[in-house]
């Protein structure tokens, strides 16, 4: 299959999403000051969902009435969204935003693999499976090697992240099997309303009732996530996919970890060890062996 040419207007979407994404490993550190993960969650997809409902209606897309799709929406919603987002915003409590953005790079090698087994279409082909042991090296190479000797709360934090990955990957593939008929906008407000209606009584039950006497700063990231990091990201994920495919929109996992780490470093103060930048080479090249188009520059 020929690859699609990634033009510079598409290389330019690229760049602003990989930086709206890795904007919202900043914006949850910074909530996190006063808002704990559940409802940091609860904060990002309810506030999103009319903004894409609007979006949706400008557009002229009717919203299905099929109990099937809506069931759909709401496995897409816990996998794509309420367990993902919480797992990585409970692991940013105890790691840092950019080492939780460098694991969660490992959600393009483990999902190549895991589309590769449940799905008919995707072979599971050699390259792929050098992709995702790469991605393994790397996050083990992340963690150090005392993290064979027990678990203390950091490694359980890098786990979590590394879970959110691979509920990406499983999520990808239920939106292929159940959504593939239905428009994407259409598929990102269904599960994101899906996942409001899951995070609602869990964010409550777990937290408490969300409180609003929060400082200018924490609203400031809260509202980041909802509108930037999530409506204005999905809206720029389907123009690349339609614009470039989606081999070239993998891309932007290598993209990400540069500009989360970076504002890590620049305004939360935060440094990463040799171990963690070296582990996201790793998985960068697991990424680059997975997309296959370096192999293929080789071979030519």
């Amino acid at each position: 299959m020929t690859q699609a040419f990634l033009t510079p207007a598409a290389a330019l979407m690229l760049l602003i999403l990989a930086a709206v994404w890795g904007g919202s490993f900043f914006f949850a550190e910074l909530a996190l000051r006063e808002v704990p993960p559940l409802t940091i969650t609860l904060h990002r997809v309810v506030w999103a969902v009319p903004f894409l409902g609007i979006v949706v209606w400008w557009q002229g897309l009717t919203l299905p009435r099929s109990p099937r799709v809506w069931g759909a929406y709401l496995v897409m919603g816990a996998l794509n969204n309420a367990l993902p987002f919480s797992l990585i915003f409970w692991g940013q409590t105890r790691i840092e935003s950019g080492l939780a953005s460098i694991l969660n790079g490992t959600t393009a090698v483990f999902g190549a693999v895991v589309a590769g087994v449940l799905l008919a279409d995707e072979r599971l082909t050699p390259r792929k499976v050098i992709g995702a042991l790469l991605g393994l090296a790397g996050v083990a190479i992340v963690m150090g090697p005392e993290a064979l000797a027990g678990l203390d709360p950091r490694n359980v934090a890098q786990l979590a992240v590394i879970a959110a990955a691979l509920c990406y990957s499983l999520a990808s593939v239920w939106a292929k099997i159940h959504l593939s008929d239905q428009p994407p906008q259409m598929n990102a407000l269904g599960m994101l309303t899906g996942s409001a209606i899951i995070m609602i009584p869990i964010a409550i039950c777990v937290d408490g009732v969300p409180q609003i006497s929060l400082s200018g700063g924490t609203w400031a990231a809260l509202l980041g996530m909802a509108l930037v990091s999530t409506v204005v990201a999905y809206l720029l994920y389907f123009a690349i996919l339609t614009r470039a495919g989606a081999a070239n929109l993998m891309l932007v996992t290598l993209l990400i970890p540069p500009f989360a780490i970076a504002l890590g470093t620049v305004f939360l103060h935060e440094s990463l060890g040799p171990s963690a930048i070296a582990g996201f080479a790793v998985i960068a090249l697991g990424i680059l062996i997975t997309d296959g188009r370096i192999l293929r520059m080789f071979a030519r």
